[in-house]
């Protein structure tokens, strides 16, 4: 007669919930940056020509067409 076995428990990687949340958050204002540099126009950036031209001047930079 088999032995009956008991199910053992699987091993899972512990993800802080910090540490996610930093990642996330990371990854959210590299995206809002590169939308502002690449795609933004002048249309988020309304505090003046200030921002404006370095926003100009880091598509540029970056090789994005602007012209």
């Amino acid at each position: 007669m088999p032995k009956a076995t008991t199910a053992q428990p699987i091993a899972v990687p512990a993800v802080s919930p910090r540490l996610l949340g930093a990642a996330a958050g990371t990854v959210g204002v590299l995206l809002l940056l590169a939308y502002l540099v690449a795609f933004d126009q002048g249309a988020l950036s309304h505090s003046g020509m200030y921002l404006h031209e370095l926003m100009h001047d880091g598509r540029h930079l970056l090789g994005v067409p602007c012209h």
